[in-house]
């Protein structure tokens, strides 16, 4: 940074309380808080709706199986939404991918709320679901790095760790809401409900999308990448750069958040299903989620503000042992057959997952300059979502059919995810502290 540029920084965030910082951060706030209903809404109606809607006609185990399947095929299209969104708006700014993004990632949702059964429309069903999942995953992968990218770099230094958290805070807020939706639909009748209740949820995402784009359309655009503007739009690849000048920073950045998405895709996914299956009340099952969620926001919000004070690596070190310490005794809890059980596992493991996402988000933009940032950081965000959250359903389901239902394999491949994760977060600088990388 010049001496001209860093004297023009204070100038162009002088605070949180700034009118337009508001607007910044209540943006970033609503796209994850979208990303995240559209998520958390897709995986649970994958759990208990899907395979009697989409796949009739398989046994309970493959038709989960199935569902699950489509939820991984979403996720596998997030890192390279990641990548084209990260492109533009590295090379054009963050502001107009951010609206693409949030458009159609609401239109695929919605559409989803739309879509015959396969009863109706034989094979298509299914194909369809998963067209429609992709193009909802594509649109996803430049969401998050986006509304990460450009909280960020409007804050100042000692408030980044809080600044980028409102891109993962609106995750929880997601959630509640998304359980919250097909909780009051599933009070229907089962027939009802799996005829056309579990739509609702759907169709109101095009609620949220609109509210979302009226405050998008006026937020104006990062100060720091105003300054590489013209330097950006004559850059070409700025993949190639990540690739070439921060390899190292990618994948450390990536396993760092598994731990994260691990506990994602376990409770709030592949939970749902197991618990429900060993004799849960579907209902009790959804409402701990729910609240669950709320938890983690709070959790979400302590950790990220802790983390401007102490760092981001020993909180989220903190997180990912508290996550080892747990992971057996919720897989017992979950598979307990008590709704109460589940709540427990839920509530514990979501709040571990909070404690870790708070910091998340400075963490990954502190490892890449302002010229690559949204790109590098989308990287490591959808690449760790698709590894793990993605896949880990249908992992989680696969693992204990081949122990004959039982989880201990399953434990045992978590916890080794997580002492991964955690030689990951090691491995990396505190960027606490330290002027954003340009």
């Amino acid at each position: 940074m010049t001496a001209k540029s860093a004297q023009e920084a204070p100038a162009l965030v002088d605070g949180l309380g700034r009118k337009h910082l508001r607007r910044v951060l209540a943006s970033s706030f609503l796209g994850s808080a979208i990303e995240f209903y559209d998520f958390v809404l897709y995986a649970t109606a994958a759990a208990i709706v899907f395979g009697h809607v989409f796949f009739t006609g398989l046994g309970p185990g493959l038709a989960a199986f199935a569902s699950f399947g489509t939820l991984a095929a979403g996720y596998a299209a997030r890192p390279l939404g990641g990548i084209v969104f990260g492109h533009f708006g590295d090379r054009l700014g963050r502001k107009r991918v951010l609206v693409v993004s949030m458009l159609t990632m609401g239109l695929a949702t919605t559409l989803i709320g739309l879509l015959p059964s396969s009863a109706q429309i034989g094979a298509a069903a299914p194909a369809l679901l998963i067209v429609l999942r992709v193009l909802q995953g594509f649109a996803v992968g430049g969401e998050w790095g986006g509304a990460m990218t450009i909280a960020l770099e409007h804050a100042p230094g000692g408030k980044r760790g809080f600044a980028a958290s409102f891109a993962n805070l609106g995750g929880p807020a997601g959630a509640v809401l998304a359980s919250g939706a097909v909780t009051l639909a599933s009070l229907l009748p089962d027939r009802s409900f799996l005829s056309w209740g579990w739509r609702i949820p759907f169709l109101l995402s095009l609620v949220l999308v609109a509210v979302g784009l009226w405050v998008r359309s006026s937020v104006e655009e990062s100060p720091l990448f105003r300054r590489f503007q013209a330097e950006a739009a004559e850059r070409r690849m700025p993949l190639a750069e990540v690739f070439a000048g921060h390899s190292r920073q990618v994948v450390l950045g990536l396993f760092a958040g598994l731990a994260m998405f691990g506990m994602m895709g376990i409770a709030t996914m592949w939970a749902v299903d197991f618990a429900v299956g060993h004799g849960a009340d579907r209902t009790a099952v959804l409402n701990a989620k729910t609240w669950a969620a709320v938890l983690m926001f709070g959790a979400t919000v302590g950790s990220a503000l802790l983390s401007d004070r102490i760092g981001r690596k020993p909180v989220m070190i903190a997180g990912i042992v508290a996550m080892m310490a747990f992971a057996f005794p919720m897989l017992r809890l979950v598979g307990s057959g008590s709704a109460l059980g589940y709540a427990v596992a839920v509530a514990v493991g979501q709040g571990l997952q909070g404690v870790v996402l708070g910091p998340y988000a400075a963490f990954l933009a502190e490892l890449f300059p302002t010229r690559v940032r949204f790109t590098g950081a989308s990287l490591c965000y959808q690449g760790a979502s698709t590894l793990w959250a993605g896949f880990t359903p249908a992992i989680a389901a696969s693992l204990v059919l081949t122990a004959g239902g039982g989880t201990t394999l399953l434990g045992v491949v978590w916890i080794g995810a997580l002492v991964v994760c955690l030689a990951a977060v090691l491995c990396t600088r505190e960027g606490k502290g330290r002027d954003l990388p340009e």
